[in-house]
């Protein structure tokens, strides 16, 4: 996978938990690497930050001790693991179009929920299960060629 680095501009607000300061971004991250670090620059130097990206929310954990941001706050999130490409698998993508089914019709949090469902089987029996519960979940574009 061909990785570069990135800056991306943010903002967002701050919230605390037993552990310290979480910057809540007020736009989920999609397209990029998840559980990683990266560092936030608040326009007083770089801090590392552990980048935690849910279904629909991505946190910023500082990873030392460093001065709370204001409530609400912008910055520029610097990302040395760059973007991280979500593409649709040969099999699925056939199935799909074999079966007359529109992968085109997912959203990007049912996209990442169905590539990381089928991305996670360990067996070629369970790859193929799975291929066929997505497909069959999918809308019909037409006519299945089967």
């Amino acid at each position: 996978m061909t990785r570069s680095s990135e800056s991306l501009p943010v903002r967002g607000t701050t919230r605390h938990d037993e552990q310290g300061p979480l910057l809540v971004l007020d736009h989920r991250l999609d397209g990029h690497d998840t559980f990683l670090s990266g560092e936030l620059d608040l326009g007083d130097g770089r801090a590392p930050v552990r980048i935690i990206s849910l279904d629909d929310v991505t946190v910023l954990r500082p990873m030392h001790r460093a001065a709370v941001p204001a409530p609400v706050w912008s910055g520029t999130l610097h990302l040395p693991h760059g973007l991280r490409p979500r593409t649709i698998p040969t099999d699925l993508a056939e199935a799909a179009q074999r079966h007359g089914r529109n992968l085109d019709a997912l959203d990007q949090a049912e996209t990442r929920y169905a590539l990381t469902f089928l991305g996670e089987a360990t067996t070629e029996s369970i790859r193929t299960a799975r291929i066929e519960a997505i497909v069959s979940a999918l809308p019909v574009t037409g006519m299945e060629t089967t």
